[in-house]
């Protein structure tokens, strides 16, 4: 567990989230966030193994439940269960999503489909069948987590920046449609972050340190950078915030001109004349 933060001024105790993919890596990490929030988390994976022992770490009346977000019956069973057990959803975090690797040109249509169903149709069967338990009441807030490969991208990892491009267009749209009524959406786009995903990644020797050298803030995330911009999202803190995608990245979609070597103006130099 990382260590709790103060809360309260975002007045998240008490209500119902939901958090898909939340088994473990950046999922685990929002949960935790709005359990230390005092908020009732029901925690969804497709292992319903792995989802009940994340909710058994979380405590706090967190309930863990096995669930295929690119099933609609999976989804549908879902969503009946938490109003069961804790009453109608207050605030849905779509986090669940996985990656098939594979160049454009040889990449198969399995996988492209496979990748596509949990990516992007996880999350509008997640947010319709969620969101119907919000715009039955005329309140709530979805975040969606994207990835910054939805602003760039991202070469040799198959539709995943094809979904998450997707992920974002798909909020706007629900933004847009039910805001009027009540329920806003937003997405959260993570950067170079610690998580099951990138685990193999940063295991490689050399890779961490050359992508921690790369962010102006010179650290790779926490999951819980995530949760703690999901919750401003999810909260009233955020009530005038609809339809937006915030880049959570250390600053690393800014350094695009850095690229660019122009003497006299690197650091080396800059810090060399100073």
């Amino acid at each position: 567990m990382t260590t709790p933060r103060n809360h309260d001024w975002l007045d998240l105790a008490g209500k119902n989230v939901v958090v898909t993919g939340a088994g473990g890596g950046i999922g685990f990490g929002i949960a935790e966030c709005f359990v230390q929030a005092g908020a009732r988390v029901m925690v969804l994976d497709v292992s319903a193994d792995l989802a009940r022992t994340a909710a058994e770490k979380l405590g706090h009346g967190a309930i863990g439940v096995g669930c295929d977000v690119s099933s609609e019956t999976s989804v549908q069973n879902a969503a009946e269960h938490l109003v069961r057990e804790l009453g109608p959803c207050d605030v849905l975090v779509n986090n669940a999503g996985i990656l098939r690797p594979g160049a454009l040109a040889t990449l198969s249509l399995a996988d492209w489909n496979a990748l596509l169903a949990v990516n992007l149709t996880g999350v509008f069967l997640c947010s319709q069948k969620f969101g119907a338990q919000m715009l039955a009441r005329g309140r709530g807030s979805l975040v969606h987590v994207a990835s910054i490969a939805s602003r760039f991208p991202q070469g040799f990892s198959g539709a995943y920046s094809a979904s998450k491009a997707g992920v974002v267009l798909l909020s706007q749209g629900l933004a847009t449609e039910w805001g009027p009524q009540g329920v806003r959406s937003n997405c959260l786009s993570p950067g170079n972050t610690r998580s099951g995903m990138t685990a193999p990644i940063l295991a490689v020797p050399g890779i961490e340190a050359q992508r921690v050298a790369m962010v102006p803030t010179r650290r790779i995330a926490d999951p819980s950078d995530m949760g703690e911009v999901a919750m401003f999202l999810a909260s009233e803190r955020s009530s005038y915030v609809n339809g937006e995608n915030i880049s959570v990245d250390g600053g690393f979609g800014r350094t695009l001109l850095d690229l660019f070597p122009r003497p006299g103006f690197m650091r080396e130099d800059v810090v060399g004349n100073s």
